[in-house]
């Protein structure tokens, strides 16, 4: 169970502390698309060009892996001056693994962030990665990512519950 949670939560990934995260080692950042950077199917806009660009002006490495298609990812990746990969089967270890691959990191100095507790997180953790979970944009979504943010609601109930218990101690 511990997989599934995350390391750290975050509104957005617009609001992460990452000269914290670069000052801890951190060099790369794997990001899903939809509902982390932008709103589903969204291309990319100023906001998220120019969070990329300060990221790799900081000394990030960024790749955004996505279990969408390629024509999705590439056109958004090209767009934010990212690397990319397109169908990871998310949560299985190939994009991350690749993700890693492309930016010269490992899984100690690689942060993964995402709005999706069964695929973004539970991928990175089971690799030993730090994961990052994210609120959505919005919860209009196709109908198989609602059933499986209806899943996620206890499991991330008893995370948080875990953590306000460590909080008192």
């Amino acid at each position: 169970m511990s997989n599934l949670f995350p390391d750290e939560e975050a509104r957005s990934a617009y609001e992460i502390d990452y000269e914290s995260l670069y000052g801890q080692g951190y060099r790369g950042i794997i990001y899903d698309i939809d509902n982390t950077l932008v709103y589903p199917d969204a291309p990319a806009d100023d906001a998220s060009v120019s969070f990329i660009q300060k990221l790799k002006e900081m000394g990030f490495k960024v790749t955004v892996v996505s279990n969408n298609g390629k024509s999705r990812v590439k056109t958004f990746a090209d767009a934010i001056g990212a690397q990319y990969v397109c169908k990871a089967l998310k949560p299985r270890a190939m994009g991350y693994r690749k993700a890693m691959e492309i930016m010269g990191t490992d899984p100690g100095t690689t942060v993964c962030i995402g709005d999706q507790l069964f695929t973004d997180i539970w991928g990175a953790r089971r690799l030993g990665i730090h994961a990052v979970l994210t609120q959505p944009f919005t919860l209009k979504e196709e109908i198989q990512i609602r059933c499986k943010r209806l899943l996620e609601k206890p499991v991330l109930a008893r995370y948080r519950r875990l953590q306000s218990e460590k909080e008192r101690s």
